[in-house]
């Protein structure tokens, strides 16, 4: 089987990123292997022209940017960004549930995950753990990954559910809790899960303050079709886009440019978070950068002002046994490259004089792509693109490459739009 890098390369990735957490560990590890130095939000900056540098932003977000050789009196700004999170369920406290002899766990939805794909899976565990440290301001945090298939949400077999296959609506309270154990003389049944959890990070229960714990699952990515054309995995929406920036912003330099990716958590949920797009936390880093590079203020809004951000997130492929739910003309196919994500709503934040720019480049290079809008009787999703964009006062295209099953908890997608998606990335970052 002829697998190209790139989709090696997203694979991964998505092995990796089982948690927003492990998906900038990845990424740090990823610019680090590529020369970029680390930096630090609450520290004093010393930047070097022809130089990339990255910083962690609360775990689970993390900016990245190239410093040109040549900088001027106007540096030019661009801008790429993507998220880290994806719909799943996630740990609630005090996570035990006792069923007779079952052991459970409780969860909560996170997004809008297509909840019955979660049913008969095998699942794990992954996310962070504080426990006490030496300052109750300086709590230790452990990154932790279970990576073993510990759970399961077993479905009601069709003879208690005769009416499954008509459709049935899921109580995430009563049906989606997974299974983690047979409760026995030698589990505590009020701390079974604690008890495992501070065995993976290392340290006794008591120590345990609190933790952000995703579920996830661990069918691994499996490249399908008659010619090898699909892949069909966890986490494409939006790892997919995650793989691009990092492609993109350790492709090369501009001489007078300066170029960021950013990974921003919590788009699933809205993005109304000190780690979302809709903080004012890339305004603190583009600040920063420029103060530390010897700009003074109204250089920096000139250059905000006058940049330009992609704002880069999967897009609706036409689904092979319901072409009706596409528009009827601005639909786009697996294998057609790039989508560029268009609506007068401003869901995406596309508009015709930025798109043409993205349009020219793709030109330019031989980038596949197609513009794509949802039907005028069916709301789409949104982006951190809309958000992104009127925060910063920027210039902005929504795009991503054409998915099905998005939100599932296993996608599908065309090996050749990543690579489609890397190019442009990158082209975005050196012309």
């Amino acid at each position: 089987m002829n697998i190209s890098n790139d989709t090696k390369q997203l694979i991964r990735l998505l092995e990796a990123g089982v948690s927003p957490y492990h998906c900038v560990l990845f990424s740090e590890r990823f610019l680090t292997e590529a020369g970029f130095s680390r930096l630090s939000l609450t520290e004093r900056w010393e930047l070097k022209p022809g130089h990339g540098y990255f910083l962690p932003l609360f775990d689970s977000t993390l900016a990245a940017f190239t410093v040109g050789g040549h900088l001027t009196e106007r540096p030019s700004l661009r801008m790429e960004a993507a998220h880290t999170d994806w719909p799943c369920l996630r740990l609630k406290p005090s996570a035990e549930v006792s069923t007779e002899r079952y052991g459970k766990l409780n969860v909560e939805v996170y997004g809008s995950p297509i909840l019955n794909t979660w049913l008969d899976r095998p699942l794990s565990m992954a996310g962070r753990v504080s426990v006490t440290g030496d300052h109750p301001f300086e709590p230790k945090v452990h990154f932790i990954d279970f990576k073993e298939p510990l759970l399961t949400i077993p479905n009601l077999a069709i003879h208690m559910n005769r009416e499954v296959n008509e459709g049935v609506k899921m109580n995430p309270q009563i049906d989606l809790l997974p299974l983690l154990a047979i409760l026995t003389d030698s589990l505590d049944r009020d701390h079974f899960f604690l008890n495992r959890l501070a065995e993976e990070a290392g340290c006794a229960p008591e120590d345990i303050l609190d933790y952000e714990i995703c579920v996830y699952n661990t069918d691994p990515a499996a490249v399908t079709g008659l010619n090898s054309e699909f892949l069909s995995a966890p986490r494409l929406d939006n790892l997919t886009s995650v793989q691009s920036c990092l492609n993109g912003v350790t492709a090369g330099f501009r001489d007078n440019g300066i170029n960021m990716i950013l990974l921003f958590d919590n788009e699933e949920v809205g993005s109304h978070s000190k780690q979302g797009a809709f903080s004012s936390v890339t305004e603190r880093v583009l600040e920063k950068l420029f103060l530390a590079l010897g700009y003074d203020r109204e250089t920096y809004l000139n250059a905000v002002m006058d940049g330009f951000l992609l704002s880069m997130d999967v897009a609706h492929a036409m689904h092979p046994n319901h072409p009706e739910k596409c528009d009827i003309k601005n639909h786009i196919y697996m294998g057609d490259g790039v989508a560029l994500k268009m609506s007068s709503r401003q869901t995406y934040s596309t508009d015709s004089t930025c798109l043409s720019v993205v349009e020219s480049l793709c030109r330019n290079a031989d980038i596949p792509y197609r513009k794509f809008s949802n039907r005028s009787d069916m709301k789409g999703g949104s982006t951190l693109g809309a958000i992104a964009s009127a925060v910063l006062s920027m210039k902005t295209v929504d795009l991503g490459i054409p998915i099905l099953a998005m939100h599932s908890s296993r996608e599908l997608m065309a090996c050749a739009d990543q690579s489609a998606l890397n190019a442009l990335a990158a082209e975005f970052f050196l012309i």
